[in-house]
């Protein structure tokens, strides 16, 4: 007798990453897949046991749990033998950055809807980014950890700031600029010694990140969004807002953008999945900072689906289970800004309108309703990932910032005007 197997979708993230993305969950049961949970084994495990049978969080739509040793491609595949068996796995996708490249492989072998597993590995490392594309890159050099000895680059051949880079990092983390080359090993001696670093040429300009839902190495949505970092008050390069869909400066420009995205993904054939690539503006030229092959950072997915009353979340389950999908054209304009904060220990988030949401201690984003293209302006979320007794300081990386806004307001509205006025409802107190 042949037993029929339960087609399943394989998810591999973390908890803190899936409760920004919990519909690819909700989305993959309501089409009779079962959602399975792929972690690298370790604090998690017991608390997504917990709200797997808790009926009222969305991770109680989960239908099984695979931890494994570490994200390496090796691990991943050697763990996901036991659901191989168990389950007829439909598709996998990565939700954060650290699997990025054990779902290329495990999609390639299986022969799934995937990126690519070359196109993957390419993603997971800004040195093999820089190779690939030299054209569409910054000026740049390799320092592997051997070559940290007696390091000396020729202010001359580098005139100007650079930009120092660990290669295979995520969310800003070691990201700095320097006024110059000549204290460049001292501040490369503060690296980990097992670390490979770029040395750049500081790209200046306004900053981008493109997304595309690619099927079949075809893209079938592409949509820009404008970035904003802190590097205005020192030399880190940390997100501090996002703007969907990016208010266009210069029809010519984001042209120019579109096309040399679109060249960058064919270039790295890539074939199924989501893109987020990330780019500045230098005069004319458009110049490649990072591309990844996952769901954009910082809840831009979110903010696509208040643009365009479209959840992107289930485009990604389409395209994984290999349906054919579409996404519509945005009709709101949104953005996401995160908040300075005083230095000192969190004690509270407070707000005069819109419920502050906890997403730590909460482990969910809160629901974001779209609303209609003419509907007037609005807050929709108060956000914060930090908890009381948090210590909050300069923000050097993603991890420091506290709280954030994000707001939605029709296409022809000052939607920086819109966040202020969001962020001057918040108040964040904290204790010496």
């Amino acid at each position: 007798m042949t037993t029929v197997q339960e087609p399943a979708l394989i998810i591999m993230t973390s908890l803190k990453m899936i409760i920004r993305n919990l519909r690819l969950v909700e989305y993959a049961r309501e089409l009779g897949v079962t959602p399975v949970l792929l972690f690298t084994r370790g604090g998690d495990e017991e608390r997504l046991r917990e709200l797997m049978a808790d009926p009222g969080h969305p991770l109680s739509a989960l239908g099984d749990l695979c931890p494994v040793p570490d994200p390496s491609p090796a691990s991943t595949i050697a763990g996901v033998q036991p659901l191989l068996r168990r389950y007829d796995v439909r598709g996998a996708l990565s939700c954060g950055e650290y699997y990025v490249e054990a779902a290329g492989a495990l999609t390639h072998l299986l022969g799934l809807p995937g990126s690519g597993w070359p196109a993957a590995a390419i993603s997971r490392n800004k040195m093999f980014q820089r190779t690939a594309l030299p054209d569409v890159s910054p000026r740049w050099q390799a320092i592997h950890p051997e070559q940290r000895d007696g390091l000396s680059l020729s202010a001359e051949r580098w005139p100007g700031p650079v930009v120092l880079k660990p290669v295979s990092r995520m969310s800003s983390s070691g990201v700095r600029e320097l006024s110059s080359v000549d204290g460049l090993a001292e501040v490369v001696a503060g690296y980990p010694e097992h670390e490979t670093l770029l040395v750049e040429e500081r790209v200046v300009g306004p900053e981008y990140s493109v997304e595309s839902l690619v099927q079949h190495g075809e893209p079938v949505w592409s949509g820009i969004t404008e970035k904003l970092t802190n590097e205005a008050n020192g030399s880190t390069f940390v997100e501090i807002g996002h703007t969907v869909p990016a208010p266009e400066s210069s029809p010519s420009q984001f042209a120019e953008l579109s096309r040399v995205h679109a060249e960058v993904l064919r270039r790295l054939d890539f074939r199924d999945g989501i893109a987020h690539a990330e780019y500045r503006i230098a005069d004319e030229r458009v110049v490649l900072m990072e591309v990844a092959f996952r769901i954009p950072g910082d809840g831009i997915a979110a903010l696509w689906g208040l643009a365009t009353g479209s959840s992107m979340e289930e485009r990604l389950v389409d395209i994984a289970l290999g349906r054919p999908t579409r996404y519509p054209r945005p009709g709101r304009r949104v953005r996401h800004l995160f908040l300075d904060h005083p230095y000192g220990v969190l004690a509270d988030v407070r707000s005069k309108g819109t419920e502050v949401s906890w997403t730590t201690s909460g482990e969910r984003w809160p629901e974001l309703i779209p609303t209609g293209p003419d509907a007037g302006p609005r807050c929709c979320a108060v956000l914060t990932a930090r908890e009381p007794g948090d210590r909050l300081s300069a923000i050097v990386d993603s991890g420091e910032r506290s709280v954030s806004v994000i707001v939605d307001a029709p296409l022809g509205t000052d939607i920086h005007l819109v966040a202020e006025r969001a962020a001057e409802d918040v108040e964040i107190v904290v204790a010496p």
